[in-house]
């Protein structure tokens, strides 16, 4: 059996396990899956079908490889570019530590076709405000290419357009976009992320038109639910 069908037998199990979301956001009101939540029983089913997922961080790129355990087929992998934060409070350790979680949780649910943002689950009632992170990305390096977005708090870095495969361009765009999203504490904060990085997203549009409607799906997702909390 081929580690691709080997894959897809483990995405259906998966699908007929019930998962449940602890992850939240107070402020834009809906839940997600975090990385326990469905890692060990991934992990069950990996056994099962005989394959096994290894993720390696490099400086600009992070790979999970789907590896058939009995080595008779090269590995599927699932590539994402590697990205970097600064939280107000955190040290670049925690720093680091909170993207490659994040990555992590990306790449799995990428891997497994784990649907999270079109089944968001609104609650009711209003958590008391408090004092929003201030994130930023860190300035690229001197032999980056150009970067898109103007600089600042909520500033996308990721090449100003495509070099290569534009398909790793578009979710290196889409992947800093949400991480941002999840540290949205109002309608403003996602006005701004969008102002902030308008010049991108017409990149991203210009690019791939179906692949940018779907992205905004998910901002007008989190702005509705801070709508709903007015």
């Amino acid at each position: 059996m081929s580690v691709y069908k080997k894959l897809q037998e483990a995405r259906i199990m998966l699908q007929n396990t019930k998962l449940t979301k602890s992850g939240k956001n107070k402020f834009a009101g809906y839940e997600y899956f975090e990385l326990g939540d469905f890692l060990p029983q991934i992990q069950e089913i990996c056994h099962k079908v005989g394959i096994c997922g290894t993720i390696t961080f490099y400086t600009d790129i992070v790979i999970l490889s789907i590896h058939d355990v009995d080595g008779t087929h090269p590995p599927i992998e699932f590539k994402c570019p590697m990205s970097s934060a600064q939280l107000k409070g955190c040290h670049d350790v925690q720093n680091l530590g909170a993207v490659q979680t994040y990555l992590r949780r990306y790449l799995w649910t990428n891997a497994f076709e784990i649907v999270e943002h079109d089944a968001l689950d609104a609650t009711t009632g209003k958590e008391e405000p408090v004092k929003k992170p201030e994130p930023k990305v860190e300035p690229a390096p001197p032999k980056a290419k150009p970067i898109a977005g103007d600089p600042g708090e909520w500033r996308i870095v990721a090449p100003a357009k495509p070099e290569g495969d534009p398909k790793e361009w578009l979710e290196l765009v889409k992947t800093a976009s949400f991480m941002l999203l999840d540290l949205c504490v109002n309608e403003e904060d996602v006005m701004l992320i969008f102002r902030k990085n308008k010049v991108l997203f017409d990149t991203v549009k210009a690019t791939d038109a179906v692949f940018f409607k779907e992205m905004m799906k998910k901002f007008t997702e989190v702005n509705n639910m801070f709508k709903k909390e007015q």
